[in-house]
């Protein structure tokens, strides 16, 4: 016999529902909310583009009078503050007549920070949080990171050979990985505000870097050069990884030099490795200088998350290793 869903197994559903918001929350948190009544999904929402409506006001208009009584699972602490954008979504909570409310991570923002916890409870809801809050700052990291630290969540990505190339002597390198494996950047290229490449790299290839998957092609990011000259129509010039600081999230695409520049600067949080399995030799590396002073010092620094297979490629995701 299946077992019911437990609260955890209801946040991950409204983590997996916040990832639908992001980038296009920004500046506002991505967030996911469903809700349930008598074991069933009645209601479900994210934060919508712009950032407003959010995840709770979209999921109870969804539930409509089967909201009364019911459980609201949120990825993120209900904020307590109204705008001019819009009401509290703890209030929504109260006055739809929300019995329980479980929450998977704590807001940081000190407008609402355990305010929409202490609300809810005052109103009579049973308030359950912490679940799985390392999960819902994951799917958020891209506005956790400008929150925590003041700057851009960056994602770099690399498709080498098995050797570690790039390209070949010449500079071709269309194309090192196969269809599914380019498919998935694509989803990557619209899960970000920006995407940046060196002058090599635009110099050598013209790339377009937009979306072309069926359905996303309007979510294609804004372009970054990385370069102390000037930029092409269309594009946005950057002198460094840190003069990057009006976007939440970026990915970086290309070359070897933007990507060491990035990883020098400790700019890089995700790392995409696709890796074709293909040697070519002789070839252009994937990586120059990235600073380091010795070798102990490339340890402990990534930490593998996930790994699969996309067609005949590898695709490894790192995670960079930071202390508090």
């Amino acid at each position: 016999m299946r077992r019911p869903p437990t609260d955890a197994d209801r946040i991950a559903a409204a983590i997996a529902l916040s990832r639908r918001g992001r980038p296009a929350s920004a500046p506002n948190p991505n967030v996911g909310c469903l809700i349930v009544r008598d074991g069933k999904v009645v209601g479900r929402g994210w934060t919508q583009a712009g950032g407003r409506p959010h995840a709770e006001a979209m999921a109870l208009i969804a539930a409509g009078a089967a909201a009364r009584g019911a459980t609201a699972y949120a990825s993120l602490e209900p904020c307590a503050h109204a705008s001019a954008r819009g009401p509290a979504c703890s209030d929504l909570l109260i006055a739809a007549g929300i019995a329980r409310v479980v929450i998977a991570a704590q807001d940081p923002d000190p407008r609402t920070d355990g305010r929409g916890i202490a609300r809810l409870q005052a109103a009579g809801i049973e308030v359950v949080f912490n679940v799985l809050p390392a999960e819902a700052r994951a799917a958020m990291a891209p506005w956790w990171t400008r929150r925590a630290e003041g700057r851009p969540f960056v994602t770099l990505k690399l498709a080498t050979s098995l050797d570690g190339c790039i390209a070949r002597a010449d500079g071709a390198s269309r194309w090192i990985t196969g269809e599914r494996a380019r498919a998935h950047g694509h989803l990557e290229r619209a899960q970000h505000q920006a995407i940046l490449v060196g002058r090599g790299t635009l110099d050598a290839d013209a790339p377009k870097l937009d979306v072309r998957l069926p359905g996303l092609e309007s979510r294609s990011p804004k372009k970054l050069l990385l370069t102390r000259g000037t930029a092409p129509g269309g594009w946005t010039a950057v002198a460094s990884p840190e003069a990057v600081d009006d976007v939440d999230s970026l990915l970086v695409e290309g070359g070897a030099r933007a990507a060491s520049a990035f990883l020098a600067a400790d700019r890089v949080d995700r790392l995409l490795l696709y890796r074709a399995p293909i040697l070519i030799g002789g070839g252009k590396p994937a990586l120059g200088d990235i600073g380091l002073a010795g070798l102990a010092d490339a340890h402990g620094r990534w930490h593998l998350a996930d790994s699969r297979l996309l067609g005949s490629d590898r695709l490894d995701v790192y995670e960079r290793i930071r202390t508090i």
